[in-house]
């Protein structure tokens, strides 16, 4: 099976002849027909979380997947061959840079109906993310204020939508030539990041997602009430998340000391920092497909690659500039 993968870290990605997926007693598995690609990607392949997500290597990259069932295993129920799918697999078992994967059915969902499979597989990390921190993290409400940083990106740009969706105020950052752009999304207020502070124009928010990390989300947490929350997906990783990942004692204190600063500025502040690792959900999927066919979401395509040019794929978006995702096509197709 051609698939794509790195041997050692910061190796560039290149083809290899992986073996068949094995399918397991609770396993669907699924011909890839396109695979979104995420910032997440090219962190593993650098190295970034070699300490806490340890994988054997070479490893086959790639969180998205949208395509067609082939098989199921003995134990599967709801899903059969032939079905239209889409799924982020779980951690520890990637590897949608390739022709077939096998995934756990808890992880997967029917494909949304109403728009395409290069469509369906851009979605369900950035989605996945955007749902774990605005309805299951923060509980957003008609009427609060959300800051979202990046508003272009694959997270930013749904992450925009669902929270118009749910009824908050939304302001973003982004580019000039992308302002536009993020209010067709549904942003009420837009800062230019290049000409503009946002701790300067913005007070009062209840959440801010931060996908950057650094000082803006130093920044981001002075935007906030009084007992408004940051959620930030690019870290530092906090406590709370190397317990739920069963670290070990050292890598705890490790990780512990890493967010110290910025959990007692926010303290200080009377603000709470959460980081959000977002994990594999198929019944999430299935709301945030929902919400695609009604309309009430749509996916963001900023660029395609055919399955030739994955690692050209994986350039393009550690590049920049793109809006949305970044989605390889035709892995898996049929001859």
């Amino acid at each position: 099976m051609r698939a794509f993968a790195f041997d050692t870290y910061s190796q560039p990605l290149h083809e290899v002849a992986a073996p068949e997926p094995e399918l397991g007693v609770r396993d669907v598995l699924v011909r890839v027909e396109a695979a979104g690609v995420n910032q997440l990607d090219e962190k593993i392949r650098a190295g970034e979380f070699k300490a806490i997500l340890p994988s054997p290597l070479p490893l086959v990259l790639g969180h998205d997947v949208a395509g067609t069932v082939l098989r199921v295993g003995s134990e599967v129920t709801g899903f059969a061959a032939g079905d239209r799918v889409f799924a982020r697999p779980r951690d520890q078992r990637i590897g949608t840079f390739a022709e077939r994967i096998a995934i756990d059915q808890a992880d997967l969902a029917p494909a949304p109906a109403s728009i395409s499979i290069v469509e369906a597989a851009s979605l369900p990390l950035v989605a996945l993310t955007a749902w774990q921190a605005l309805v299951e993290r923060a509980n957003v409400q008609a009427g609060q204020k959300v800051l979202i940083h990046a508003g272009a990106g694959g997270v930013g740009s749904i992450a925009i939508q669902l929270a118009k969706h749910l009824g908050a105020h939304v302001a973003t950052t982004a580019s000039v030539k992308n302002a536009d752009f993020v209010r067709e999304l549904g942003a009420d207020v837009v800062i230019d990041y290049r000409t503009q502070d946002f701790e300067e124009e913005l007070s009062g928010y209840d959440l801010v997602l931060d996908s950057l990390g650094g000082e803006n989300l130093e920044k981001s947490l002075r935007v906030l009430r009084p007992g408004g929350k940051a959620i930030g997906i690019a870290g530092p990783p906090d406590p709370a998340f190397a317990r739920a990942a069963g670290l070990n004692p050292l890598l705890r204190l490790a990780i512990a000391a890493l967010s110290r600063k910025v959990r007692a500025r926010a303290k200080k502040l009377g603000v709470g920092y959460e980081f959000l690792w977002m994990r594999a959900d198929g019944s999430q999927l299935r709301e945030i497909a929902a919400l695609v066919d009604s309309g009430s979401i749509r996916p963001v395509v900023g660029a395609t690659f055919p399955f030739d040019e994955t690692p050209q794929a994986l350039t393009a978006l550690t590049r920049g500039g793109l809006r949305g995702k970044v989605v390889i096509t035709g892995a898996g197709a049929v001859a």
